[in-house]
């Protein structure tokens, strides 16, 4: 079977290099294939010794630094070769790779899109753009990418695996389920395509899903997170066909192989939890101005706890912009302890109102790109419970909504769920209880701290009620009711990731199908 030809960028790249120094450029190509990161680095000292400024060596090294984890390094070596090689997209792409591992997205994306310019018939280029639309939340820029990427080359399957994801992110969920199904025909056990089809709410699984998968266990995995990937989907297969025995059997076998890759301390977070409780006994002096972040509601809440639908619900409205799990509340602390030389803990009773003020107002410069001059905001980041008492001292003004679910249906969700990271207390009953009862009495004691500040929404009564619990939400959000934010049907054209025209997402309540296989659950949740 005769291979596709070479793409004309990929051709004669080590023109120009001797016989020795390909050879040893080959070498270390071979050896970063295999993760021999050290025989590369040899292989590649001497390839520089023979030709120091071949654009091909210089990428090949960038590539190596890349691997090693010295991004900067390769962000230079990479601006080197630009320098003398502009119009080579390779080089375009490893910056923009590079650049992105930094954590700067705008000149990735400039340096990716500068390659599409160059090279608009080479897949890798708008696959990587893509997959950079994706990390950064912009799903629609993903799908457009990403669908340029397999006109030019059908087999890609990388790009149609973030195709599928990018499109259930927008609630697509029927060509996201046709992509991870063409994934699977050509690669019957690839467990990212398994992963990522159990993971949609529409689609069903069949007896023959849960026969290949099955088999897909039975054969040797390239890593341990792929088992764990197929377990989760057998799972769910298996649920499907109403066998609530063996789904969770699996379930437990899987978030079992699952814990034991992680080091996840329930007393420790217990502890901690402890720790702030003490330390915000009562609230703090924080900024004067009490109208200070007016602009942000915090959504807090554990996973599948109701804020997704919240967050809908908000971002549905035309006043309401979204960071979703932004990052920046954390970062503003982490860099206040760094520059202290002390955890938050140990420096929050020195902090003075003029502090806190300081903190809230780069807090609000950056996040400024997210709430484009709407008059709300919204961070829905995962950490944002245990740090309640010191957003509120930075920002007097701004709102948190507690979203609360059933207890046994949230925990039960969570351990259902195979996290793409975080959330390490999810794969053990007794840890995920530990870990409810901790955000608990945290979600009470800053209700009690701030009554006028704090809400507490409920998933259950939100279903039973709508047009109420979204006038309530609404109005302590400070924003007026909008038709749109009932169902979404007459919602505008999406502004940010956040925004969907889907009706309401709803969780389906679950735990009663499994009836005694959650008794130890309910048992721990105090529920018997």
């Amino acid at each position: 079977m005769v291979g596709k030809p070479a793409h004309p960028l990929l051709r004669d790249r080590a023109a120009g290099l001797s016989a020795e120094a390909v050879r040893r450029l080959d070498e270390a190509s071979g050896a970063m294939a295999g993760g021999e990161l050290v025989r590369a680095e040899a292989a590649l000292a001497a390839v520089l010794a023979l030709a120091p400024d071949n654009i091909e060596v210089l990428r090949v090294s960038a590539q190596l630094q890349q691997l090693r984890g010295d991004h900067a390094q390769a962000v230079a070596i990479l601006r080197e070769a630009l320098a003398k090689a502009p119009r080579d997209a390779l080089l375009h792409i490893g910056l923009g790779v590079s650049l992105q591992s930094r954590g700067e997205n705008e000149a990735a994306l400039s340096a990716l899109q500068q390659a599409c310019e160059l090279a608009p018939d080479f897949a890798p280029a708008w696959f990587n753009l893509g997959r950079l639309f994706q990390l950064q939340g912009r799903p629609a820029g993903a799908i457009t990418a990403l669908h340029r990427a397999l006109d030019l080359d059908p087999d890609h399957l990388a790009a149609r695996l973030v195709l599928a994801a990018a499109q259930a992110g927008l609630g697509a969920e029927a060509p996201a389920a046709a992509n991870y199904r063409e994934v699977l025909r050509r690669q019957p056990g690839h467990p990212e395509a398994w992963g990522g089809l159990s993971a949609l709410d529409a689609e069903h699984f069949g007896q023959d899903d849960v026969v290949r998968l099955q088999q897909a266990l039975q054969m040797p995995q390239p890593t341990p997170h792929a088992r764990i990937q197929l377990g989760f989907a057998l799972a769910r297969a298996l649920e499907d066909q109403g066998d609530y025995h063996a789904a969770f059997r699996a379930l437990r076998k899987a978030n079992a192989w699952r814990r034991r890759q992680l080091n996840w301390n329930a007393a420790g977070m217990r502890a901690r939890a402890e720790a702030v409780l003490a330390a915000f006994a009562e609230p703090l002096a924080g900024a004067a101005d009490g109208a200070l972040g007016e602009p942000v509601i915090f959504l807090m809440g554990l996973p599948h706890a109701g804020a997704g639908l919240v967050r809908q619900i908000l971002a549905a409205h035309p006043y309401v912009g979204g960071g979703d799990d932004s990052p920046e509340l954390q970062r503003v602390i982490s860099e206040e302890s760094t520059r202290r030389g002390q955890p938050l803990l140990q420096w929050i009773g020195s902090a003075t109102p003029a502090d806190w003020a300081r903190l809230g107002q780069d807090y609000l410069a950056r996040t400024a790109h997210w709430r484009r001059g709407l008059p709300r905001f919204i961070d829905a980041n995962r950490m944002n419970w245990r740090v309640v008492g010191v957003a509120l001292a930075m920002l007097p003004g701004a709102r948190v909504v507690h979203c609360r679910r059933d207890a046994l249906e949230t925990c039960f969700a969570c351990y259902r769920q195979l996290f793409a990271d975080g959330h390490d207390f999810s794969y053990d009953l007794d840890d995920i209880a530990s870990y409810w009862r901790d955000h608990e009495r945290l979600g009470r004691h800053w209700q009690r701290l701030f009554p006028q500040r704090f809400l507490e929404h409920d998933y259950e009564a939100s279903l039973a009620d709508p047009e109420t619990q979204v006038r309530r939400l609404l109005a302590f959000c400070g924003l007026e009711a909008d038709p749109a934010c009932l169902g979404f049907r007459q919602a505008p054209a999406a502004r940010t990731a956040l925004r969907t025209r889907q009706p309401w997402q709803y969780e389906p309540a679950l735990a009663a199908r499994y009836g005694a296989e959650l008794d130890r659950l309910r048992l721990l949740l105090g529920m018997h």
